[in-house]
């Protein structure tokens, strides 16, 4: 046990990237209604969820506006809590589709541990701090709340060495060891950054020896093929 938290075999921690729930065309309904329905269909088999949500396009409007008014004054801070507060909105869009399911309050203070969120079915995180991105957040729901993996759900089937969009020769990585996925993101964080998951939480997740897998939302029968333990395309990162 950790922190008076029971381990449970079949909760599991996914850390929805803000790209699927609002890309740059607008809010994703289709892919909601999918999720929505693998969720259900999951819970009902016994699982129990947290789901973490990103910004996606709704943060970087905004930060882009805040810019444009305010232009060079605009501090790293702002960016972060206008982010931040993206994921709150995502937040409580998805905890009103499963409002019959979820955890009647949203998890934004990771300071502390709520022991009645560990009774629900659906827990909903969002941002917390600036600083970081709700990689981190999920990272920390991990630790808290005694989860021995995070499943990161983004527009990706995989980690590459190199940004394949601008090196043809990148290629994908199927299973690699913290130290070396440290090499690859860099140690600093920064509103906006492009990176497979957030140096910040790549550094808590090797010194709790966190196990993340990074993987693409958009292929649910991948997701299900990760929680049933068969096998599935994504980067195994521990």
């Amino acid at each position: 046990m950790q922190n008076g938290i029971k381990k449970h075999n079949k909760r599991f921690i996914l850390s929805l990237g803000g790209s699927l729930i609002v890309p740059n065309g607008g809010i994703d309904t289709q892919f909601l209604k999918e999720f929505e329905k693998f969720i259900r269909k999951k819970v009902a088999q016994g699982c129990r969820f947290f789901i973490i949500t990103g910004g996606g396009a709704t943060s970087r409007h905004y930060r882009d506006a805040a810019a444009a008014v305010y232009g060079k004054r605009l501090t790293d801070h702002d960016m972060d809590w206008l982010a931040i507060h993206a994921t709150r909105l995502n937040g409580h869009l998805m905890r009103t589709i499963f409002s019959d399911l979820a955890y009647e309050s949203l998890i934004q203070h990771y300071d502390l541990i709520d022991k009645k969120a560990t009774d629900s079915k659906i827990v909903i995180g969002v941002g917390w701090r600036p600083g970081w991105s709700t990689d981190y957040d999920a990272v920390l729901l991990a630790q808290d709340y005694n989860v021995d993996q995070v499943i990161n759900l983004s527009n990706i089937d995989m980690v590459y060495d190199k940004d394949p969009n601008k090196f043809k020769e990148a290629k994908p990585i199927k299973r690699i060891k913290w130290k070396e996925m440290r090499k690859i993101v860099g140690s600093k964080w920064k509103p906006c950054l492009s990176a497979p998951f957030d140096p910040i939480a790549s550094k808590l997740a090797q010194e709790i020896g966190l196990k993340v897998i990074i993987c693409n939302g958009h292929n649910l029968e991948n997701l299900d093929n990760i929680i049933e333990g068969r096998k599935f395309v994504g980067t195994v990162i521990e």
